[in-house]
Parts: C-alpha cells; sequence; structure tokens
C-alpha cells in the first residue's frame, strides 16, 4: 500500500510540472496524515519558461492517507508587484565562464567566446526571461560592444544607452550584466550550496565618477546595491559579496538608477551562475520595491 501512495504521489507531482508548463502556475502538491486533520507540503513547482524549480521535496511517507495538488496562480502571486522597465546589457559581451568537458565551447581568448549561448548574453538572457516572470518589462541589448577593441567597450555602450535615451526610452533600472575576473589563487569564496548544489556568488559594482565631469549619483546607485546584497544574503548567506565601489563611472551616469552586476567569476561554470539567477532576480524586485515604492 505504502508503495502505491508513493506512485500515486510521483504521477501527481507529475502533474504540477504538466500544469505549469502550460499556464504558468505554482503547483502545491499536500499530503494528509493518517487519523489527523492537518496538511503538510511535499513539493512545491514553478514555472519560468518550462524550467521547474522544487521549492521543498521532503521525503515521501507510506501513513499518507490522501494526496491534494492545489494551483496556485502565478499571476495573483504577482498582482502586487510594480511593472518595473529594466534594461541589461553587456558592455563586456564576450566574457565566459570555466570550461567543463561535457560543455566546451570555443574561446575569442582565455574566459571569453562570441558563442552567445555562454558568454554574458547567455546570463542576461535567462536573468531577463526570469524578471519578466515577475512581472517586469524589460528590454535586453544582445550587442556585442567589445569588438574591435575591448579597451574602449564602455564608449561603445554608452553610445547605445545615449541613442536609447535620446530616443526617448525610459527605465527604472539599467543593468550592465558582468562576470568578474579573478586569479586562481585568490581567497574568494567561489560558490555557496543551496539544497545540495554549488551556487555562484554575485556581486554589485557601483561606480564614483571620479575623474569625469558628469558623475553619477553614485550614492542612490550605492543604496540600492545594498539592498540589492542584502536581500540575496537573506536567501542564503555569503550569496552576494559586499558592494564594491570604484573610481570609474562605468556609464553609470545615464539614468537614475545604474548597477553593474558581477554574476560569478572566470572560476565558475556557467551553471552555477544559472542557478543562482532565480535568487537573483527575486533580490532586484526586492530592492526596487523599497527604492522606488519609498519615494
Amino acid at each position: 500500500m505504502g508503495r502505491r501512495r508513493n506512485i500515486v504521489a510521483a504521477l501527481l507531482m507529475v502533474l504540477c510540472l504538466a500544469w505549469s508548463a502550460f499556464n504558468s502556475t505554482t503547483c502545491l502538491l499536500t499530503l494528509t496524515r493518517q487519523n489527523a486533520d492537518d496538511q503538510e507540503a511535499v513539493a512545491v513547482f514553478s514555472s519560468v519558461e518550462s524550467t521547474f524549480d522544487p521549492k521543498e521535496t521532503p521525503p515521501l511517507v507510506e501513513s499518507a492517507e490522501t494526496f491534494r495538488v492545489e494551483v496556485i496562480t502565478h499571476e495573483a502571486a504577482l498582482e502586487s508587484k510594480s511593472p518595473y522597465r529594466i534594461l541589461i546589457y553587456h558592455t563586456h559581451t564576450w566574457e565566459a565562464y570555466e570550461q567543463v568537458p561535457d560543455a566546451p565551447y570555443v574561446e575569442t581568448e582565455k574566459w571569453r567566446s562570441k558563442d552567445e549561448t555562454v558568454n554574458m548574453v547567455a546570463v542576461g538572457k535567462a536573468l531577463a526571461s526570469t524578471l519578466s516572470a515577475l512581472g517586469c518589462n524589460v528590454v535586453h541589448d544582445t550587442t556585442a560592444f567589445e569588438p574591435p577593441d575591448l579597451s574602449d567597450a564602455y564608449d561603445r555602450s554608452l553610445t547605445m544607452l545615449t541613442s536609447r535615451k535620446n530616443s526617448g526610452e525610459t527605465y527604472d533600472l539599467y543593468l550592465d550584466v558582468h562576470r568578474d575576473g579573478i586569479a586562481s589563487t585568490s581567497t574568494i569564496k567561489r560558490t555557496v550550496t543551496i539544497g545540495g548544489e554549488k551556487v555562484a556568488r554575485f556581486m554589485v559594482l557601483v561606480g564614483k565618477g571620479t575623474y569625469y565631469n558628469e558623475k553619477p549619483d553614485w550614492e542612490t546607485n550605492f543604496q540600492l546595491a545594498e539592498m540589492v546584497t542584502d536581500a540575496l544574503n537573506q536567501q542564503c548567506d555569503s550569496l552576494c559579496r559586499d558592494v564594491k565601489v570604484k573610481t570609474g563611472r562605468y556609464n553609470q551616469h545615464i539614468g537614475p538608477l545604474c548597477l553593474l552586476l558581477e554574476c560569478g567569476t572566470n572560476e565558475n561554470t556557467l551553471e552555477e551562475v544559472l542557478r543562482g539567477i532565480p535568487y537573483l532576480a527575486d533580490a532586484l524586485v526586492e530592492a526596487l520595491d523599497k527604492a522606488l515604492q519609498n519615494n
């Protein structure tokens, strides 16, 4: 009888996944124990473009009386969130991650690639998709700004930003998404463990524009960066490194809220970075809620 109940539970989980895929919903599988009035969650599945996240998966027990599937519409949970407009782009578009044997990529140079399935475009695509699922209006600019010369990539990304601004586009948040570069001897912690899996760490960089005439509002950017950092670390301790403030400008003068995100390092794999994207998206929305709705 216990095995039969476990088979039923497994089938219900499959139904949860199928329902989620077609309806962009969250499904909750609960069980009622014998001689008990209370119910407890067995598993929760949610979908973002058919990528499923098992939120909670305690072992099934043989003493369950009945199983029940509750469908929680994803849209209903998002009604309270404002439709923030976010621009994602990549000044260092070809930055890439640690090579792995089962998914090698062609390098333009060490830890860099034109291949958009492995470089920063892949990270931006995942982040844009997840933020869109959270109710944000996201524009993802996939232009490669590095060629012909990496040294003046910020000039080309600024041209893009200025063109969008002059054409009347406005955004609540500008995100320049990068990956950090560290030496193999660095003592920086590479990952945290969430649900038994390694997840790359994040870091937010804020530029003060010290040597420029037109400077960013770096104090406001710094406040937002700290909110994002705190929101990430509330989800998992040390998921985000401390905010880094540098003298450069990093085009953060283009609008009121501009951040540079370091998503992992060259010593992480792309998979480790992508595992952290749902946490990053939640943190960004939470930080925007605090920064914009309090104004």
